[in-house]
């Protein structure tokens, strides 16, 4: 056993806002999110009785953005305004994609009995989603460290601490 003290991480993220600001923040961007998310269902309809591929793509690219924003609000600080992460996290992402409505494409798969369509849509949505999300952290810490590199830290220094070996 060691005798050191365990060292406490910083706390993440920007400091807290209060409880009013939030919930008008989330709720402003929430309504735009969800308009987003109607325009894309408007402008790319699925096939009556198709598969919903625009239910799909809105929510892994909606979960793709969640991971930029997480590294860039959370592990890296990038942006310290309290309402940005409520406002775009909750708010604009969270009203952009939807699992109610990808509940009621698995059941409209399932009533009309395309039960391998149904699953496959259950699993790679899951799958896509968890992929997005971790595909857009990575690629934005990998942006954001090369930008610090071109900065004037050279290969083998380490830049700032923060958010240095974290994953998603």
């Amino acid at each position: 056993m060691s005798d050191a003290l365990p060292v406490e991480p910083p706390t993440p993220g920007p400091p807290a806002a209060p409880q009013a600001r939030v919930l008008g923040a989330v709720a402003a961007g929430g309504a735009l999110g969800a308009v987003a998310r109607y325009g894309a269902l408007v402008l790319w309809p699925a096939a009556e009785g198709g598969f919903p591929w625009t239910v799909s793509v809105v929510n892994v690219s909606g979960c793709a953005l969640i991971g930029v924003l997480m590294v860039l609000t959370v592990e890296r600080g990038r942006v310290a305004h309290p309402l940005v992460r409520p406002f775009l996290g909750v708010g604009v992402l969270g009203g952009f994609t939807t699992f109610s409505t990808y509940a009621a494409d698995v059941s409209g798969l399932l009533v009309r009995q395309e039960l391998l369509t149904a699953l496959a849509y259950m699993a790679a949505t899951v799958v896509a989603a968890l992929a997005a999300v971790w595909a857009g952290a990575v690629v934005t810490r990998r942006l954001l460290d090369r930008g610090v590199r071109g900065a004037g830290v050279r290969d083998g220094e380490r830049g700032p601490a923060r958010g240095r070996g974290r994953s998603v």
